[in-house]
């Protein structure tokens, strides 16, 4: 193996590790874990064939789960309550309002203000997909 290759492979070993990591540690905390699990596991996969039969289960469950976080009003309102809870918490966490919250400052609330803004733009993603799908439908 020329060592460029072996460069990439480890790169990319890296940074899809990295990713199904981060990925893994937000399906219990704010932000879009399902989908950072897949993204992750499709860049391990490139380099590592054996995992591909790992990625269409976990592709399925993320879809599914997309299309549940925007299946009704009730669901869509609860995210952007969720998203708008994340940026709030997050402007709180940067300014010290309440100096006993864990790990204040900006380090934690940018990361609770991009994961709002993530929430937002994933669903608006989901919600222009199930209405295609369901245009297609009609």
């Amino acid at each position: 193996m020329p060592a460029k290759d072996h460069v990439k492979r480890v790169t990319m070993s890296l940074v899809g590790g990295s990713i199904l990591l981060i990925g893994v540690a937000l399906l219990v905390l704010p932000g879009p874990g399902l989908l950072l699990v897949l993204a992750g596991l499709v860049i391990l996969a490139a380099e590592f064939p054996a995992l591909e039969r790992h990625v269409d289960p976990v592709r399925d469950r993320a879809m599914k789960a997309a299309e549940d976080s925007v299946s009704s009003p009730l669901r869509i309102a609860g995210s952007v309550l969720a998203g708008l809870g994340l940026i709030v918490a997050g402007v709180l966490w940067g300014l010290r309002v309440f100096p006993w919250l864990p790990f204040p400052g900006w380090s934690a609330g940018s990361s609770l203000i991009l994961s709002g803004v993530v929430l937002f733009a994933l669903l608006g993603w989901s919600y222009r997909k199930v209405r295609a799908r369901r245009d297609q439908v009609s």
